[in-house]
């Protein structure tokens, strides 16, 4: 029987590589680690605001294969935050072929990483990450009390009126066993499943490739058994609530109250703990890295095409062949080549400006963050990413569309001014206001984003805004072709601007009334006149 479950085991193992992955994703958990981490060293750490823009928790779910809460929650962090250092990935790939072409020896990884895939371990990161409780001031009484209840055991067999010292005590300590019980609760789950983390991880560093990714890995490991004898207490407590009789259990518990054992281990293991924060997060970045590769490795098994990306330094530069949106099945992909000035894309609403800004803005994090990217080329320099895409009233804090797009382009305006190339990506800019002043407005803005290295990729249907960028930014546009019966979108990147317009044949065609069509159709006509008047 066992070794059937294990056979089964390893063939969905097997199977599941390249998959994505069945299961649901509870992002509160998920983004535990990242949200409490320290990222001040990082190149950039993506805003929640551009992590909305570009469907991140989309991504996220398609990218995650991992097999353990800690690496899902490594990865999520690792996607989230652009690391100081891009080209240093050499130990990285090389784990990730190996994983990829030696079905046992990955296998062999995942059956370790499974045995953290319990929702316990979602909060393995509180014990580094996270205040522990410290004793009241009166603690050193729970050391008092604990010292004499063995002395009146040892005394009733001198004389029996001890027994009635030890009844007063049983009284007392098994109030403040109770009251304890609350904080031992706090770390029921997280202590045990740090116990299997450690083990783990032992395991993962007798692996010489394995080790690479760490070579002191071992110190934190010693470090932190060092108190593995007490934390085996959690463990006992948790199975013993779980799977052992109510009878089994009050034989332990009478003892572990009279004496005081809970408060007197658990406090002692946090203290134990608090010290020791560097060498378990050490532990557990350990094997959330090698989790995050074998999804990374599952990642681009399961991919149609995918390349690694070239990083360039110190140029104005995005280049890339074949690319596509992950997330879009049969994605058209397109080319496109930014040098020196950046684009202003032009088209009718559906014909794929959007989603293109996106597609750039995807491959650009998964390139810098999990070097990995959903084309047959794409090059990019180091850059830090920001967007004004997905923008919508701020109800709670009485704050306008229109508002809120002008806080986030200030923001951008301001970090254009950094020495660090941006990319900055934005769909209609100040949608939210009278024509006049967007393409005023606009303009000037689009002109100083793309200023030094960055580079903008900016989405409009005002013709205008193109006509005056034309010096600064290179035009293209997508287009549809609008027959008597239907719109055909192509969904192909094209040079130059949009010259036909098809907006009102659409609405035509999708059984306007015939009134509404005809006056559209005139008004347009003289708007043109006044336009071509003023030029």
């Amino acid at each position: 029987m066992i070794f059937t479950r294990k056979r089964k085991t390893i063939e969905k193992l097997q199977k599941s590589f390249g998959e994505l992955k069945d299961d649901t994703f509870d992002f509160d958990l998920i983004e535990m680690y990242f949200r409490s981490k320290d990222n001040s060293d990082a190149f950039q750490v993506l805003s929640d605001r551009t992590c909305n823009d570009l469907d991140f928790q989309e991504l996220f779910m398609f990218i995650d294969r991992t097999n353990s809460k800690i690496g899902q929650q490594f990865l999520y962090d690792k996607l989230r935050t652009i690391p100081p250092n891009i080209n240093n990935h050499e130990t990285n790939e090389i784990l990730i072929d190996q994983i990829t072409n030696k079905p046992e020896f990955r296998v062999s990884i995942q059956k370790q990483l499974k045995k953290l895939n319990n929702d316990d371990a979602n909060y393995l990161t509180s014990l580094f990450q996270e205040e522990h409780l410290k004793p009241p001031r009166w603690f050193f009484i729970i050391r008092i009390l604990s010292v004499a209840s063995l002395l009146s055991l040892i005394m009733v067999f001198v004389s029996k009126y001890f027994f009635f010292v030890i009844l007063g005590l049983f009284i007392v300590n098994i109030i403040i066993h109770y009251w304890n019980k609350r904080n031992l609760f706090l770390y029921l789950y997280s202590i045990p499943q740090l116990i299997r983390l450690c083990q783990v991880a032992n395991d993962f560093s007798k692996t010489p490739i394995l080790l690479k990714l760490n070579p002191d890995i071992r110190k934190s490991i010693k470090i932190v058994e060092k108190i593995k004898r007490r934390m085996s207490f959690f463990k006992l407590e948790t199975n013993l609530e779980t799977d052992l009789g109510a009878l089994l259990w009050t034989i332990i518990e009478l003892p572990k109250a009279y004496f005081l054992i809970e408060p007197m281990m658990l406090f002692g293991v946090l203290k134990r703990l608090d010290t020791r924060r560097k060498e378990l997060e050490d532990v557990y970045v350990f094997v959330g890295q090698i989790d995050s590769l074998i999804s990374i490795a599952s990642l681009r098994k399961g991919l149609i095409k995918y390349c690694r990306p070239e990083i360039i330094e110190d140029e104005k530069f995005i280049s890339a062949n074949e690319v596509y949106h992950p997330l879009i099945d049969n994605c058209i992909t397109n080319n496109i080549n930014i040098q020196d000035k950046s684009i202003l894309l032009t088209g009718s609403n559906m014909s794929g400006k959007t989603t293109f800004i996106r597609t750039i803005g995807i491959n650009a994090i998964t390139a810098l963050t999990l070097n990995t990217c959903f084309a047959d080329k794409f090059s990019l320099p180091k850059m830090k990413i920001y967007s004004a895409i997905r923008i919508s009233d701020d109800l709670l804090n009485d704050k306008s569309y229109y508002f809120e797009e002008v806080l986030t382009i200030k923001e951008m305006i301001t970090q254009s001014k950094s020495v660090n190339p941006n990319l900055f990506l934005l769909d209609e800019i100040y949608k939210g206001t009278n024509t006049i002043e967007r393409i005023s407005a606009g303009k000037a803005v689009l002109s100083t984003l793309a200023k030094d290295n960055n580079i903008v990729i900016i989405s409009t249907h005002d013709i205008e805004l193109a006509d005056l960028l034309k010096d600064e930014y290179s035009l293209s546009h997508f287009s549809e072709k609008v027959s008597d019966a239907t719109v055909d979108f192509d969904y192909k990147l094209k040079d130059g601007q949009l010259k036909n317009r098809n907006a009102i044949k659409i609405l035509e065609l999708n059984g306007y009334p015939e009134n509404i069509i005809k006056e559209a159709i005139e008004i347009s006509k003289e708007l043109d006149k006044t336009i071509l008047s003023k030029k």
